[in-house]
């Protein structure tokens, strides 16, 4: 995705001295901690012995009594298995502080990360490691596209409850707030809307649900929301209609809530907004916002657009969560944008340049930087001569694009076309296999989950195989926070396989010509695909 048309104040650029008044004190270590945590069982060989150190106890005067006698009297002799004699540095023994109380500084710890398919992994992380720093080293480790879009996703599966880890988050930190015992994990996976709020084209915050435009009686574009918020430091307010559970209860009910400077409020009077029929709901800057997956199941939610704010004093158990429900994907998509910018404030913007400015450095990726397909990295290029060149007029991109689309919907061979003899190969009908945007076969309800936890985004899109058809594929795309399918049938005329999606007018040599096409061109689709669904194996 390219960067938002946004600018920012000074004191918002490069970090900044001066904070928003709404921004959480940033856990230990923060964001701009150096260093990456070393991973438990990489394969890299034994880990190094470390020589026996005097202890050094933090702010402590006392001394020891005299009459004691101390081993520090002999000589030093080095240890040759401290990890033998330390637990919390052994790599089948997780640190003992876990889910008993903050992690102690300077102390390692073991985390566990799991992947979409199960697969675990154990890392060694520091007390002040945070979440973006592990998602680099997993970046690392199995060879995956670096972009800013992997996430650790805070995963309570007793709970049905699920949140992504902001970039600046210490892990270890999160990780010492489980109970002990609790069924709570650490995903990695891909999430596109985790910046989607500082882009120029999207729309998160309806004018219905936006305080300012209804008082004002004016329309306000979603740039110009953040513009303000940038300026201010001040999240939009926002309001609107959300089914409440009663504490104790398994009976929703219907109220009006407003996400204040102050707080959140919901009015025990219709829709006002009087002080006197405004109740306080929650203190948001000290609770985490999560994602409800199984709502109906566990909770009896109305709709399936649940959330739940759970303050952090609620360490298990349903009692003391506060649960939500929207009517709809794109309110609750809102309510949740507006509620991490209440939060978190500025720091999610830094959060944001840090991540754009580590994807303009290609030495940071490593020695071999993969290529990454985006809008910014495609220009219209002119190969009819002996040279390429890059078409810089407008109006004549749009007359080759034009020329361009034509020519693929012609029914006779064009130039892009594989030779006779390699269209019925098995290595033609096959080749797709090899793409991380197939995913075999996918049933259509696990494909909708899948698009859901990577993000509804307009673009994210999987190619899988059709259910009902079985020579046939289908193209999964996501428009409008909705998930759309497209079926994708192999043809063959004189001898000469391609896949089409609209009856045979364009068509496609193998299913990767499918792709990259729609990638630069919409074609019969709403909107160009950006972003394929992956799942790495860890």
């Amino acid at each position: 995705g390219a960067g938002p048309a946004l600018s920012p104040p000074d004191n918002a650029m490069e970090g900044g001295a001066q904070q928003s008044s709404l921004q959480e004190p940033p856990g230990p270590g923060g964001a701009e901690q150096e260093g990456v945590p070393g991973e438990r069982d990489g394969g890299e060989g034994p880990p190094e012995l470390k020589r026996s150190q005097p202890l050094f106890i933090h702010g402590s005067s006392r001394q020891l009594p005299e009459e004691e006698p101390r081993a520090s009297s002999l000589p030093s002799i080095p240890n040759p298995f401290p990890e033998l004699c330390s637990p919390s540095n052994s790599p089948i023994l997780s640190s003992p502080t876990l889910g008993q109380g903050p992690p102690r500084e300077g102390a390692s710890h073991v985390v566990k990360v799991f992947g979409e398919d199960g697969a675990c992994r154990s890392l060694e992380a520091s007390a002040g490691t945070t979440a973006r720093q592990l998602c680099e080293t997993l970046v690392r480790r199995t060879r995956a596209l670096q972009d800013h879009s992997w996430a650790l996703v805070e995963l309570h599966q007793h709970l049905a409850l699920e949140r992504c880890l902001e970039d600046h988050e210490s892990v270890v930190e999160v990780q010492s707030s489980w109970p002990p015992g609790a069924d709570s994990r650490f995903v990695f996976r891909k999430n596109f809307a985790k910046y989607e709020l500082f882009k120029s084209n999207a729309s998160l915050f309806p004018e219905v649900m936006v305080s300012s435009c209804l008082e004002a009686n004016k329309s306000m574009a979603h740039s110009e929301l953040i513009q303000n918020f940038l300026n201010s430091g001040s999240c939009p307010e926002v309001q609107g209609f959300l089914q409440l559970r009663e504490a104790g209860r398994k009976v929703w009910k219907r109220f009006y809530f407003s996400l204040r400077r102050s707080g959140l409020y919901y009015s025990t009077k219709g829709t006002s907004k009087d002080p006197r029929h405004l109740q306080y709901f929650a203190d948001l800057t000290e609770s985490n916002i999560y994602y409800v997956t199984q709502g109906k199941k566990l909770y009896g939610t109305p709709t399936e657009f649940g959330f739940c704010i759970k303050p952090h004093k609620v360490r298990s158990g349903v009692k003391g969560l506060k649960l939500l429900c929207s009517e709809d994907e794109q309110s609750r998509s809102c309510w949740m944008a507006a509620f991490r910018l209440f939060k978190y404030g500025m720091q999610l913007y830094r959060n944001y340049q840090q991540a754009q400015a580590r994807l303009s450095q290609p030495s940071w990726i490593g020695p071999t930087p993969l290529r990454s397909v985006s809008d910014n990295a495609l220009v219209a290029m002119d190969f009819s001569g002996c040279t390429g060149r890059v078409i810089e007029n407008p109006s004549e991109v749009l007359t080759v694009a034009l020329e361009e689309a034509q020519a693929w919907r012609k029914k006779t061979t064009h130039r892009y076309s594989l030779p006779a003899a390699c269209q019925s190969s098995p290595l033609s009908a096959a080749i797709h296999r090899t793409q991380p945007w197939f995913h075999g076969r996918i049933s259509r309800e696990d494909t909708q989950q899948l698009i859901g936890r990577q993000g509804l985004v307009d673009g994210v899109f999987l190619v899988r195989e059709s259910q009902r058809n079985p020579k046939g594929f289908v193209l999964s795309l996501c428009h409008l926070q909705r998930v759309k399918h497209y079926l994708i049938l192999p043809s063959e005329e004189e001898g000469r396989l391609y896949f089409t999606m609209d009856d045979g007018q364009t068509r496609f040599a193998d299913l990767i010509q499918l792709v990259e096409f729609h990638q630069i061109n919409r074609g019969i689709l709403p909107c160009k695909l950006r972003h394929y669904c992956t799942c790495v194996a860890l």
